[in-house]
Protein backbone atom coordinates (compact mmCIF):
# COMPACT_ATOMS: atom_id res chain seq x y z
CA UNK A 1 0.00 0.00 0.00
CA UNK A 2 1.59 3.53 -0.78
CA UNK A 3 2.29 5.94 1.74
CA UNK A 4 -1.19 7.90 2.91
CA UNK A 5 1.29 10.57 2.90
CA UNK A 6 1.24 10.30 -0.32
CA UNK A 7 -2.04 11.97 -0.47
CA UNK A 8 -0.48 15.63 0.85
CA UNK A 9 2.52 14.87 -1.69
CA UNK A 10 0.42 14.78 -4.39
CA UNK A 11 -1.20 18.48 -3.99
CA UNK A 12 -0.27 21.17 -6.11
CA UNK A 13 2.22 22.62 -2.62
CA UNK A 14 3.46 18.68 -2.18
CA UNK A 15 4.40 18.26 -6.08
CA UNK A 16 5.81 21.79 -5.99
CA UNK A 17 8.32 20.54 -2.93
CA UNK A 18 9.60 16.95 -4.14
CA UNK A 19 10.45 19.51 -7.45
CA UNK A 20 12.29 21.97 -6.28
CA UNK A 21 14.10 19.15 -3.37
CA UNK A 22 14.98 17.24 -6.31
CA UNK A 23 16.80 20.12 -8.17
CA UNK A 24 18.63 20.96 -5.24
CA UNK A 25 19.48 17.79 -4.50
CA UNK A 26 20.73 17.17 -8.36
CA UNK A 27 22.36 20.71 -7.77
CA UNK A 28 24.21 19.67 -4.74
CA UNK A 29 22.70 21.96 -2.68
CA UNK A 30 20.91 19.61 -0.47
CA UNK A 31 22.10 15.72 0.53
CA UNK A 32 19.17 13.35 -0.04
CA UNK A 33 19.10 12.90 3.10
CA UNK A 34 18.04 16.30 4.46
CA UNK A 35 15.38 15.97 1.14
CA UNK A 36 13.86 12.96 2.90
CA UNK A 37 13.73 15.06 6.16
CA UNK A 38 11.99 18.15 4.77
CA UNK A 39 9.27 15.64 3.38
CA UNK A 40 8.62 14.20 6.45
CA UNK A 41 8.36 17.33 7.92
CA UNK A 42 5.99 18.64 5.43
CA UNK A 43 4.52 15.32 6.05
CA UNK A 44 3.78 15.67 10.25
CA UNK A 45 3.36 19.25 9.74
CA UNK A 46 0.11 19.00 7.18
CA UNK A 47 -0.88 16.40 9.30
CA UNK A 48 -0.61 18.21 12.50
CA UNK A 49 -2.66 21.12 10.75
CA UNK A 50 -5.63 19.45 9.60
CA UNK A 51 -5.75 18.02 13.23
CA UNK A 52 -5.73 20.92 14.96
CA UNK A 53 -6.98 23.73 12.67
CA UNK A 54 -9.75 21.86 10.58
CA UNK A 55 -12.87 22.86 12.87
CA UNK A 56 -15.59 23.91 10.03
CA UNK A 57 -17.47 21.56 8.52
CA UNK A 58 -18.82 21.91 5.03
CA UNK A 59 -21.86 20.69 2.76
CA UNK A 60 -20.91 19.94 -0.63
CA UNK A 61 -23.55 19.01 -3.38
CA UNK A 62 -22.61 18.50 -7.51
CA UNK A 63 -22.94 16.29 -10.38
CA UNK A 64 -20.87 13.27 -9.66
CA UNK A 65 -18.67 12.85 -12.38
CA UNK A 66 -16.13 10.00 -11.55
CA UNK A 67 -15.63 8.17 -8.67
CA UNK A 68 -12.66 5.35 -7.95
CA UNK A 69 -11.71 3.04 -4.60
CA UNK A 70 -8.77 1.50 -4.68
CA UNK A 71 -6.53 0.69 -2.12
CA UNK A 72 -8.66 2.26 1.03
CA UNK A 73 -8.74 5.31 -0.48
CA UNK A 74 -11.73 6.53 -2.67
CA UNK A 75 -11.97 9.76 -5.05
CA UNK A 76 -14.62 11.93 -5.89
CA UNK A 77 -14.39 13.90 -9.21
CA UNK A 78 -17.56 16.66 -8.94
CA UNK A 79 -18.70 19.25 -11.48
CA UNK A 80 -20.48 22.31 -10.53
CA UNK A 81 -20.02 21.56 -7.30
CA UNK A 82 -21.56 23.72 -4.35
CA UNK A 83 -19.84 24.13 -1.05
CA UNK A 84 -21.85 25.84 2.13
CA UNK A 85 -20.48 26.75 5.23
CA UNK A 86 -21.14 29.00 8.16
CA UNK A 87 -19.13 31.76 6.43
CA UNK A 88 -20.73 31.20 3.08
CA UNK A 89 -21.17 30.04 -0.39
CA UNK A 90 -18.84 29.10 -3.47
CA UNK A 91 -19.28 27.46 -6.54
CA UNK A 92 -16.72 25.75 -8.32
CA UNK A 93 -16.44 23.97 -11.80
CA UNK A 94 -15.07 21.21 -10.76
CA UNK A 95 -13.50 19.22 -7.42
CA UNK A 96 -11.67 16.95 -6.80
CA UNK A 97 -11.74 14.87 -2.99
CA UNK A 98 -9.80 12.26 -1.65
CA UNK A 99 -10.79 10.21 0.90
CA UNK A 100 -9.41 7.43 3.58
CA UNK A 101 -10.19 5.98 6.67
CA UNK A 102 -8.72 7.94 9.35
CA UNK A 103 -8.03 4.75 11.13
CA UNK A 104 -5.61 3.98 8.48
CA UNK A 105 -3.15 6.81 8.98
CA UNK A 106 -1.67 5.66 12.17
CA UNK A 107 -0.84 2.54 11.00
Amino acid sequence: MTSTFELYRRSTIGMCLTETLDQMVSGGILSPALAIKVLIQFDQSVTEVIDNEAKSKISIKGHLHTYRYCDNVWTFLLQNAQLKSEEGQETVESLKIVACDSKLLTE
